[in-house]
């Protein structure tokens, strides 16, 4: 996306998001909605009339779809229960009684009868990483597995059948959950694949396991110097094999980019339809690159698309910027979010930037990937063409200097709500919490990491854990908080973060951070409105609302109801989005 104009993107977009991508009109047919700044819905956008059920101005007398449940959690404050909703156009026009809904049903309605099955909004995932993952689950290793051995095994495996000299890619490694007891090294690498460079990449995305011909190929010896902002880890003299943050820059350039624009699109399409299983009908992109954008396109223009995208720029912003492109060009489907940057290291890594170091690890505070200058630079600039910003930072040394950046641009260039978000935001203080809520930033801390993550909280300790994904705390200071799995660092399930923000509970039934617990309707309104309102959209989706999206999930038991150890084995049954069923069982 080279010196791309805004003509060029919208000519790249045009077909995939209809006359709502092209006007910047946020909407259905059928539907008026006056939108603000940043395509967000402006006040009084959507009539209401109060009553039983709740109806929109100018309704037709017939609905094109009715959905009936036990109880749906709407997630309205005005109207937190109803047994039944209407739909025309993929935008709810009526919620309330099973009987008055009913009188909405004409000759060509459509009727979704859940009996007992429980209904709430669609789930979002305000930070993840699906266009790579996608086609990654597509192309690469998945390395998703037990134990060393088996790691081996797959990558030998790809080896034998690929070409020697060709790169061997492994992803979603996670060192903590291995039978052997110990992370992978550079020597399983070579037992494994000894004719090729290798590289098996952590499911946290900041460090990854190289073997010897990538580090010859690379140049990177004992005698290498570590980067700044990077890490060339070693043990005995010898290279581990583990590389960290920025020292992986120097293979980058030597893997070449075997992804075709066919293998990207269908990596949406199967990862989009993986999330509409889990429950989600809409998530954000946190760093969306060019291919990524032309992948959702691509998928949206063939109707591939099962959930809505939220796009957090990475590799586009600068030329989209320099055409005038803000956040909140696009319509309901495909829209462009905030601009995305990275801070510091990672948590399931333990390389996040810390004013305390690692336990066992005198001298280890992790690792920043930007300086404050740095930070600065990069929020001014687009603070001031009027752009959403998101900034990883985990540790809290980092969320510190985030806070700097956004409060001097507040205080010289002030604009109303702009929604500054921090990515990840995991490590706080109370000192933190009053400035997060003071600046009005948008936190959006990992929502399965207690529950999926336990054995790497050792290194942190109980008592860092107490302040860290801090929901609890968030609430409290009354700061609107997002749902956020990182995946591939998480998982994206929201059954599984319901469980783990209620229970702080991991696979072994230990607890992290038991003051951070908060109760099962705080978890599904994260997993909802927090994720709506971090993206603007919080007048069109994240609850069951005449005049919103209709995009809903249908699950077999109640949250409320179920045993808090067992939430995330709740069935999904029904996944829709607009009124479309995007996934069934």
């Amino acid at each position: 996306m080279k010196s791309l104009t805004r003509g060029q993107f919208l000519g790249m977009a045009a077909g995939t998001a209809g006359a709502g991508l092209l006007t910047g009109c946020e909407g259905s047919p059928g539907v008026v909605v006056r939108t603000g700044s940043a395509g967000r819905p402006a006040a009084g956008a959507v009539g209401r009339r109060r009553g039983r059920p709740h109806q929109g101005e100018g309704d037709a007398a017939t609905a094109d779809l009715i959905v009936h449940g036990r109880v749906i959690h709407t997630m309205d404050e005005d109207n937190p229960t109803a047994e039944s909703a209407a739909v025309r156009d993929g935008r709810f026009v009526a919620v309330g009684s099973r009987g008055d809904i009913e009188a909405l049903r004409g000759a060509g309605t459509r009727v979704m009868d859940h009996g007992d099955a429980v209904i709430t909004p669609g789930f979002i995932d305000a930070h993840t990483h699906p266009a790579g993952a996608g086609v990654r689950e597509l192309k690469d290793v998945n390395v998703d597995v037990r134990s060393i051995a088996e790691i081996r095994e797959r990558m030998a495996a790809r080896a034998r059948e690929t070409p020697p000299g060709e790169w061997i890619r492994g992803f979603k490694y996670d060192d903590t959950k291995l039978a052997e007891g110990r992370p992978l090294n550079r020597l399983d690498l070579d037992e494994a694949v000894p004719d090729h460079p290798a590289v098996v990449g952590h499911r946290g995305g900041h460090t990854s396991v190289y073997n010897s011909r990538a580090f010859a190929a690379a140049g990177v010896t004992m005698e290498t110097p570590d980067p700044q902002g990077g890490k060339f880890y070693r043990e005995g003299g010898e290279l581990t094999g583990l590389v960290a943050e920025r020292a992986n820059y120097v293979f980058s350039s030597l893997i070449p980019n075997t992804h075709s624009d066919d293998d990207r699109r269908a990596g949406v399409k199967l990862i989009t339809e993986l999330m509409a299983m889990a429950g989600l009908t809409s998530f954000h992109d946190a760093g969306t690159s060019a291919n990524s954008v032309e992948a959702y396109s691509a998928a949206y223009r063939n109707g591939e698309l099962s959930c809505r995208v939220y796009m957090m720029m990475r590799g586009p912003y600068e030329s989209l910027r320099q055409a005038g492109v803000s956040t909140g060009l696009g319509d309901d489907w495909l829209r462009v979010g905030g601009v995305k940057y990275g801070a510091d290291g990672s948590a399931s890594e333990r390389t996040m930037r810390m004013s305390t170091p690692y336990v066992g690890r005198p001298d280890d505070f992790g690792i920043l990937t930007m300086s404050q200058e740095e930070i600065h630079e990069a929020v001014e600039v687009a603070h001031r063409a009027n752009w959403q910003v998101g900034i990883h930072a985990n540790g809290d040394v980092t969320i510190d200097m985030v806070l700097n950046a956004y409060e001097r641009v507040q205080e010289l260039w002030p604009r109303p709500n702009p929604r500054h978000r921090i990515e990840h935001c995991s490590l706080v203080n109370p000192d933190l919490l009053a400035r997060i809520k003071a600046a009005g930033a948008v936190p959006t801390p990992f929502y399965t990491y207690a529950h999926y993550h336990g054995n790497k909280w050792v290194e942190y300790g109980p008592e860092k854990m107490e302040w860290m994904f801090p929901h609890r705390s968030f609430l409290d200071h009354d700061i609107p908080v997002a749902p956020a799995s990182d995946y591939t660092p998480g998982p994206y399930e929201p059954l599984m973060a319901i469980q783990s923000m209620v229970t702080r509970k991991d696979f072994e039934g230990r607890v992290w951070g038991p003051s951070q617990r908060i109760t099962v309707p705080e978890a599904m309104r994260i997993c909802t409105m927090g994720g709506a309102y971090a993206s603007f959209e919080e007048g069109s989706k994240g609850s069951v609302t005449v005049g919103k999206l209709a995009d809903f999930v249908v699950l077999a038991a109640d949250p409320h109801d179920a045993d808090p150890d067992a939430i995330k084995e709740i069935p999904v049954l029904r996944t829709v989005a607009g009124g479309r069923v995007t996934w069934e069982g």
